[in-house]
Formats: structure tokens, sequence, C-alpha cells
């Protein structure tokens, strides 16, 4: 067997995407729970897995006490996080134990996180050089997350996974860009946005790169991730509107915005392979979802999507689902199974 063909062993025809930026502040999961309650208006079952140990995405969907008590018992028996699914394996007592997600809206599931995902991602420095040196624990310890996701998503039926990650480009964000068959960028209309794509470019560069050379020293049968995350796009946000065009202070920034992702993100993944990048200009653009703020304090006192909130202004809500359908059926569109 090919070591191509290792890489994709059982695993569930659910894409999987994240939205990556490792500058904090751009409302990344806030996004990600708005867009997967668009896919899920649109027929389509959604995983939501919460890999970032902050667990924002986890208390943005759950009530507070509920989330206190998965996190008080994550080491039991009956622990029911995504730490609670790898300690097992953490602790070399066994392999990774099943996870039940939880229905959190109609067909919108949730993997719960853990802040004790932080002691998984610290050994997963070392993960990186047992798999550089052909060890087999290296190579399980990086794909155990993958392999619990693709358990759920056969499980369930999904037909999305959406990863929400920590804004860092540390050692457990690596193993899942590596898993993501996509992902998206998030970007606030400032100078930070822009100046953090470099970096973000050159990291997903030298991942790929790396993961590309390890996989050709994995044992043969090795459960492998992908490791080919495919650039989508970007989707700008926290702006405002003056009529139908974007305030002067933020379209100066999107236009900086729109020559970087083109520059740093981009034509730098092309080098590795020009499959990895290959929208265009205009095509890179997914969406825009301008400063809802009313909207989302509500979203996130109530854990809905903008449009599904109680109360708040309906021309804001029926703005918030055009802008989101949008973007969804984008994804539908653009993101297909390689």
């Amino acid at each position: 067997m090919k070591k191509s063909d290792n890489q994709y062993i059982n695993r569930h025809s659910a894409l999987r995407l994240t939205l990556y930026n490792h500058k904090g502040g751009v409302g990344k999961t806030t996004l990600t729970i708005n867009i997967a309650a668009a896919l899920a208006s649109l027929g389509k079952r959604v995983l939501l897995v919460d890999a970032d140990p902050q667990c924002n995405l986890t208390s943005y969907l759950v009530e507070s006490d509920v989330v206190d008590g998965w996190l008080e018992n994550s080491d039991s028996d009956s622990g029911a996080t995504i730490w609670s699914g790898l300690k097992p394996l953490f602790d070399n007592t066994g392999d990774i134990k099943s996870i039940k997600a939880y229905e959190r809206q109609e067909r919108v599931f949730l993997l719960p996180g853990d802040i004790r995902l932080s002691e998984f991602e610290k050994e997963l420095y070392q993960t990186w050089f047992d798999c550089m040196s052909r060890k087999p624990r290296g190579f399980k310890t990086a794909s155990a997350i993958s392999e619990m996701v693709n358990n759920i998503a056969r499980k369930e039926m999904i037909d999305y996974i959406f990863y929400d990650i920590g804004p860092n480009i540390g050692p457990l964000n690596r193993i899942i860009l590596l898993d993501c068959d996509y992902f998206i960028v998030p970007a606030a209309c400032d100078l930070f946005s822009v100046r953090a794509l470099r970096t973000l470019g050159k990291s997903l560069y030298d991942w790929i790169s790396d993961w590309k050379t390890i996989t050709q020293l994995a044992p043969d049968n090795t459960f492998l991730l992908p490791g080919r995350p495919i650039f989508l796009g970007y989707i700008l946000q926290r702006f405002r509107m003056y009529g139908d065009t974007l305030a002067s202070e933020y379209s100066s920034y999107a236009k900086k915005l729109e020559k970087s992702i083109y520059s740093d993100i981009t034509e730098v993944l092309r080098k590795i392979d020009k499959d990895l990048a290959t929208g265009t200009l205009s095509q890179n653009k997914l969406g825009q979802v301008k400063d809802f703020a009313s909207l989302a304090l509500l979203s996130q006192k109530q854990g809905k999507s903008f449009f599904e909130v109680d109360g708040g202004n309906l021309n804001q809500k029926q703005s918030a689902e055009k802008e989101l359908t949008s973007i969804a059926n984008n994804i539908i569109s653009r993101a297909v199974r390689n």
C-alpha cells in the first residue's frame, strides 16, 4: 500500500475545516457557531469540535453549570470531554475512548472541550520528534483527535466538521490544521490582522512541508493525517457600513487584507502545491460579516446564532442570516472531497 493511500484509512467522508488566524480578537468562535447554524439551516449535519483549551466554544453553547460538571469529572470513567477521550492514550492505559457528541441545535453537534487539553498539547511537542524517528506512538498520538472525531462523524452521519482552535501557532493547532481538508481565515479590518497573515502563511508552509517528509517515514498501515489543508478563502469581519459600502476607515484595510491574503498565503502555499490555493483574488473572499454588536451579545447569552436569537432587531437578524447563508453556500460549493 502506498503512503498516500494510508492517509485515508477509514476516514469518514465529512469535510473537516477550521477558521484559523493566530491573531486573537477576530471573532473566530462566534463566526464558527454562526456558519454551523447556517449550514444546518440548509440541511447539513455539522460537528463542532472544541479543540481550544480555553473552551470558549463549549461555554458559548452550554450552560455554565453543565460545563463545570463536565470539567470536574473529565478524568472519570464517565468523562464527557475531548480530554476524557484522549486520557487513556495519554496515561498509557489504553486506546482513545469514544465520546458522545451533544446536539445543541438541530443538526449541530458539539464535542466538548476541556482545559486539560493543554496537557495533551505539551506531549505533542515530543510527538513531532517521535514521528520523525518513526516511532508508532508518535503517529498514534498525532492522529488521536482525528480518530476520535472520525468515530463521531460516522455515528452521527456528519457532513461538515469544524474545529474551533486557539489563536496561536502551537503543536495542537499544527495537528488540527494537518487533519483539515480546508481552512478559512477570519480577518478583522485592522493593521494587526494584515501583519499576522505573513506569520500564518509561513507556519502553514513549514507544517505542510515537514509533514510531507514525515509521511514518507511512517510505518506501513499507519493512520496518517492528510497534511494538505487547502486555503478555501477569507471572511472579512469587524467593520461598519456607510450606506451600502464599507466605511472609509475600514475600506483601506480591506484592500490591504486582500493583497496580503494573496501574497502571504496563496502564493506561499502554491510553492508547495498549486492545488493548496487555487482561488483568484475575488474568489478568495468567501463573504463578510459586519459588526452585529447587539446580536453578538444576545447570541452569547442564549447560545444561539445571530439569526435565531430571541429578541434583537429584526432587520439586523435578517441581514445576518442573509450574509451567513451566503457564506455557507460558498463553502458548500467550493469545499469538495479531493
